[in-house]
C-alpha cells in the first residue's frame, strides 16, 4: 500500500461501519423527524414551502456597540415547520449570521494603494460609497430547502451594523461574537426578541428545543467560531468552512503587511467598508470604529502583532468553546489561507475538546460533504447515536477523488509525518540543490527585487535575478508532505526594511489539470510564506535592519497536505516582493541569503527514509 494510504479509509465504508440504522419519528398520526443510518431523512410532511411559517424579529444584545443609549438589536428572520405551530412539533435549529446578507460596497476604488515602500506609512485611501441595502421579505434563503424538510428549523441574522441589526462592524471586535449568542440566548428564553426594531412586543421561540447548530463560509464560517468562543448553552455544534479566524493573520505574515490573494490593498478597515450596510448611526460608526479604534490598532507601517489584532484572535478563546466543532478548509485557499482552520484544529485538540477537520485540495470555500454534515448535526442537534464521535480526526480529499469522497485519517499531521531537513546550495540563480547534509563553504547569493515578475515567472525561469531556487532531485517515487513546513533564512538587505516571500514549489511548474471538476496540483506551487526581517526577534516590534548586517529568522509557511508524484523536483524559492500578495516597492533592493544558515524543514510522510526512498538514495 503507498505511504499516503496508511491509517485511511474510504469515507463510504467508514460511514457504513459506524452509522447504525435508526428510525423514528411519526406517532399518533402527528409529523416529527426520520433517521436512517444515522442521518435525517426528508420527511413528507415538511416539503411543501407554502406551508412553512416564516418571521422576523430583532434580538435584544447585551451590547450597545453604535454608542446610542441603548443595547443593539439584531435582526433575525427565521422559518421552521407548519407542524411547530399546529402540532406542538419541537425541533432545533440550524443558525447563519453574516455581514453580507444585506448587499455590500462595490468596486475597489477605496482600498490601499500598493504602492508602498515597506517600513513607510501608506498614503491616505478613500472611504467607499455606502452599500446600497439589499432587502427581501426574509434575510436568506441559505440552508432553508436543505434542512428544514430534514426537521430542522432555520433561522439567519444580519451581524452588526449590517442590514437592518443596529450596532457597528467591528471586523473580529467582540460585539461580533456576542450578536450570535443572544439569538442562541433568545432561542433558548434567555433573551427577548422583539417584532420590530424599536417596539415592545415581544416574540418567543416557544417551538425550539434550544439546541442548534451554526455553519457557513469565509465569513460567515468565522461567525460560528466566534459564537462558540462566548460559551454559549445550546450551541451544540458548529462546521466553519474557511473561517477567519486571525485578522492579522489574514492581513499581515509574520510582521509583513499582506493582503489576501485576489484582493491588493485589503486591510481591516477597507473589509469595515465593504460590509457596513446600515443606514442608522453611520457617522458615529465610522468616527469611533473605522477612525478611531481601528486607525489606530491596524499599523499599516510596521505590520507589528498588538494588542488590537489579539483581540480578533480566536486562538486565545478556544478554551471557552463547548459546542463540537468540524472545521473544513481548502488547501489552495490563498484568501482566508489553510492556517485559520489548522491552528484552531490544533489548539482545540490541544485542550481535548471534540474537533474534526476535513481538507480539500481546492481554493476557496467548499464545506464538507452533505451527509457528513447531517449526520454531525443530527447526533449533536437529534441525539442520533450515529458513531460521529468515534470517527477519525481528519478526513483529506486525495488528489485525484472529488470532495464527497475525502479519505480518513488518525489525525492532521499524518501520524506517520516526521520532520526532514534540507539544505540549500549554490546556484540560485539558475537552480542550486537541496542536500540532506549542510554544505559550509556554500557561501552568499544575492536576488534583486522587482515586483514585475510574477511567482511562476520566476519559478520557470531558467536563470534569472529576481530570485533563488534550490532543488531536490527528481523524485523516483511519490512523495507524501502533511503539515507545516518551516524556513529558517539568514539574510541581509542593502536598506532598512524589504519584503520577503518564500515559496515551496514542485518542478517543473506544468499546468494544472483537472480531475472530475477539482483542480489537480500535478506541478507548481505547493505552499507558501511571507515575513518581515524586521520582526527576526519578535512579532510585537519592529527593528529596523541595519544594511549589510545578516539576521537569522525561522517561520513557518502555509501548512498543506499533498502526494508529489514521481518525476518532480521539490524547490525552495526566496525572492522578495510578491505581487499577488506585498506591497509593490519601487525595484531595485538587494537581499543576500547566507546558505550556510539557510534551511526548509518538511514534514515528510515516512520521515528520513521516506525522503531516500523517493530521491533514490540508500
Amino acid at each position: 500500500m503507498p505511504a499516503f494510504l496508511r491509517n485511511a479509509v474510504p469515507v463510504l465504508l467508514l460511514a457504513a461501519l459506524l452509522a447504525p440504522r435508526i428510525s423514528s419519528g411519526q406517532t399518533s398520526g402527528k409529523a416529527g423527524p426520520v433517521f436512517e443510518n444515522g442521518q435525517a431523512q426528508p420527511v413528507e410532511a415538511f416539503q411543501d414551502p407554502d406551508q412553512w411559517i416564516r418571521e422576523e424579529l430583532w434580538v435584544e444584545t447585551e451590547f450597545d456597540s453604535d454608542g446610542d443609549g441603548r443595547r443593539d438589536r439584531m435582526h433575525v428572520s427565521v422559518a421552521r415547520q407548519r407542524q411547530t405551530e399546529t402540532e406542538g412539533l419541537k425541533v432545533p435549529v440550524i443558525y447563519g449570521s453574516s455581514p453580507y446578507y444585506a448587499g455590500t460596497a462595490s468596486g475597489d476604488d477605496f482600498f490601499w494603494d500598493v504602492h508602498q515602500e515597506p517600513d513607510t506609512p501608506p498614503a491616505p485611501r478613500a472611504a467607499a460609497e455606502p452599500p446600497r441595502l439589499r432587502l427581501r421579505p426574509f434575510i436568506s434563503d441559505a440552508f432553508v430547502d436543505t434542512w428544514l424538510p430534514l426537521g430542522f428549523a432555520v433561522v439567519h441574522s444580519s451581524s452588526p451594523g449590517t442590514g437592518l441589526s443596529e450596532g457597528c462592524p467591528t471586523v473580529g471586535g467582540i460585539n461580533e461574537s456576542l450578536a450570535p449568542k443572544a439569538v442562541i440566548d433568545w432561542l433558548n428564553g434567555r433573551a427577548r426578541g422583539f417584532r420590530t426594531v424599536d417596539g415592545s412586543e415581544q416574540v418567543r421561540a416557544t417551538w425550539a428545543t434550544g439546541k442548534v447548530g451554526m455553519t457557513g463560509t469565509s465569513y460567515n464560517g468565522t461567525l460560528p467560531l466566534a459564537a462558540a468562543t462566548t460559551g454559549v448553552e445550546g450551541l451544540e455544534a458548529v462546521i466553519p468552512d474557511a473561517p477567519n479566524t486571525s485578522y492579522w493573520h489574514y492581513y499581515r505574515a509574520n510582521g509583513l503587511v499582506r493582503n489576501p490573494g485576489g484582493y491588493p490593498g485589503e486591510d481591516v478597515d477597507v473589509l469595515y467598508d465593504f460590509i457596513h450596510s446600515r443606514e442608522g448611526r453611520r457617522e458615529w460608526c465610522d468616527a469611533n470604529v473605522r477612525d478611531g479604534e481601528m486607525a489606530a490598532g491596524r499599523d499599516r507601517t510596521t505590520g507589528d502583532y498588538n494588542d488590537f489584532w489579539h483581540g480578533r484572535d480566536y486562538t486565545h478563546v478556544v478554551g471557552n468553546i463547548k459546542a463540537a466543532v468540524f472545521l473544513s478548509h481548502g488547501l489552495s485557499d490563498w484568501n482566508v489561507m489553510p492556517d485559520h482552520s489548522i491552528r484552531i484544529f490544533e489548539a482545540l485538540r490541544a485542550q481535548g475538546k471534540t474537533a474534526r477537520i476535513y481538507l480539500h485540495q481546492g481554493q476557496h470555500g467548499g464545506p464538507p460533504p452533505h451527509d457528513m454534515m447531517n449526520r454531525w448535526f443530527t447526533h449533536y442537534l437529534y441525539g442520533v447515536e450515529n458513531g460521529v464521535e468515534e470517527e477519525p480526526r481528519a478526513w483529506i480529499v486525495r488528489e485525484e477523488s472529488d470532495r464527497d469522497h475525502p479519505t480518513a485519517y488518525a489525525d492532521y499531521p499524518h501520524p506517520d509525518a516526521a520532520p526532514v531537513t534540507l539544505f540549500p546550495t549554490s546556484g540560485g540563480r539558475g537552480t542550486g540543490s537541496l542536500v540532506l547534509q549542510r554544505d559550509y563553504w556554500s557561501g552568499t547569493e544575492t536576488l534583486v527585487d522587482n515586483v514585475s515578475f510574477g511567482a511562476q515567472t520566476l519559478a520557470t525561469a531558467e536563470w534569472t535575478e529576481h530570485r533563488l531556487l534550490y532543488a531536490s532531485p527528481v523524485l523516483a517515487d511519490s512523495l507524501h508532505l502533511s503539515g507545516t513546513a518551516r524556513v529558517t533564512i539568514r539574510a541581509a538587505a542593502d536598506r532598512p526594511a524589504v519584503n520577503l516571500s518564500v515559496y515551496l514549489v514542485s518542478l517543473p511548474w506544468t499546468e494544472r489539470r483537472t480531475w472530475r471538476g477539482e483542480t489537480i496540483r500535478q506541478g507548481g506551487l505547493i505552499t507558501r510564506g511571507w515575513a518581515d526581517l524586521q520582526n527576526h526577534a519578535s512579532l510585537t516590534e519592529s527593528a529596523p535592519l541595519v544594511p549589510g548586517e545578516f539576521v537569522t529568522m525561522t517561520f513557518d509557511i502555509e501548512p498543506d497536505d499533498q502526494v508529489i508524484p514521481a518525476g518532480q523536483r521539490i524547490g525552495l524559492m526566496v525572492f522578495s516582493s510578491d505581487r499577488d500578495f506585498t506591497l509593490w516597492p519601487r525595484p531595485g533592493a538587494e537581499l543576500s541569503v547566507d546558505l550556510d544558515g539557510t534551511s526548509v524543514t518538511l514534514p515528510v510522510v515516512g520521515g528520513l527514509e521516506a525522503w531516500k526512498s523517493a530521491i533514490g538514495a540508500r
